[in-house]
């Protein structure tokens, strides 16, 4: 799943830009996670402008510099705070310094994008929050697995279209594949990286509102096990959960980290939506033993069968959203509660989890 460089974590697409050069202007820092690169690729591909970064890091920023030679490489995180050229900033921190880094980002007057998970505690939740409404700056939230896969988006277009109905039930399913020898120090420390329900149960839960169109929801169980990896004493191998949406909805999602070896790519991911008229079903990155190539869209309705190919048909439309909506002051691309609403849904599965021994 990993690489030395990050590059498998940097989705590549089409450039569509909304923007035009120097229109919006952003810069990146705190290189933790691989996935820096998708997201820096994302604002690049929609017209965004990366101006800066910074890392304590001289690895980290001289694979960096390699992936984007125009960069410049700042001095200081406060060298890129107090650029008034800098709109955004984009940063892939450790897990539990996210949230403290966006309050500060937003307190210096600059919006902020953040891998996910956005936080690890219910209170740099609430920080993040209260300085958002006194900021008016965007905490934004690279939930990749819908933002970065094409069958993903294309899905919610069906949805929205009615092409199934009312949404009923969102299954989620995000294997990943461990690589315990490529992860830093902080992946098995619960503190850090706060839980596997937390960590990718995040995109699970973000999906589910988003298809189902529910504004809030309910935890009604959820599990966390380290079954198989315990010379990592914290780290959780194992989650699941079931959610009640404010709407009637249901979900259920399971995460783990164990992809075999013999799978060709990190996780099998897939998700189910159904709908009062039909269903949908993703196989996001593998249709495993038949094409290794990913974004295969299965859906079945009034209509018949179909299988969609959406490989390089629909794009990221989220990142030129997300620029315009700061260059414009709308919120359309993920309304501001709908971030906050699914950190705070997979904060609370990871705090109710029932651990199994």
């Amino acid at each position: 799943m990993s690489s030395a460089n990050g590059m498998n974590y940097a989705p590549q697409g089409k450039p569509r830009p909304v923007a035009g050069q120097g229109d919006f202007v952003f810069a990146a820092m705190s290189l933790d996670h691989g996935h820096i690169y998708g997201m820096c690729n994302g604002l690049r591909e929609a017209g965004g402008t990366l101006k800066w970064v910074y890392d304590p890091d001289p690895a980290k920023i001289e694979v960096f510099c390699r992936a984007y030679p125009e960069v410049r490489v700042a001095l200081s995180q406060e060298q890129i705070l107090q650029d008034n050229e800098v709109q955004l900033v984009a940063a892939a921190a450790v897990t539990n310094e996210r949230g403290p880094l966006g309050v500060k980002v937003m307190k210096h007057g600059k919006h902020y994008f953040t891998d996910k998970a956005p936080f690890t505690t219910l209170d740099q939740l609430a920080d993040a929050k209260k300085t958002a409404a006194e900021t008016g700056k965007k905490y934004s939230v690279y939930y990749s697995e819908r933002l970065h896969v094409e069958s993903a988006e294309f899905a919610g277009q069906l949805v929205k279209d009615g092409a199934i109905g009312r949404v009923l039930q969102v299954i989620g399913l995000g294997p990943h594949r461990l690589n315990a020898h490529m992860r830093p120090e902080w992946f098995f420390e619960k503190e850090k990286y706060g839980g596997i329900l937390c960590d990718i149960g995040s995109h699970q839960i973000e999906q589910f509102l988003y298809y189902t169109g529910a504004k809030d929801a309910k935890v009604q169980s959820s599990k966390v096990a380290n079954y198989n990896n315990k010379q990592y004493p914290e780290l959780e191998d194992y989650g699941d959960a079931t959610l009640i949406g404010d709407n009637g909805a249901t979900n259920y999602f399971r995460v783990d980290w164990f992809t075999p070896d013999g799978l060709s790519t990190w996780g099998d991911g897939r998700t189910m939506i159904l709908g009062t008229n039909g269903y949908i079903e993703l196989r996001k990155y593998v249709d495993i033993a038949r094409s290794k190539t990913g974004d295969h869209l299965f859906l079945v309705n009034g209509e018949g069968e179909h299988k969609i190919e959406v490989k390089d048909q629909v794009g990221f439309p989220y990142f030129g959203a997300l620029i315009l909506d700061i260059l414009n002051g709308t919120d359309l691309a993920m309304p501001q509660e709908h971030t906050f609403k699914a950190a705070e849904l997979c904060l609370e599965a990871q705090r109710q989890a029932v651990r199994i021994e």
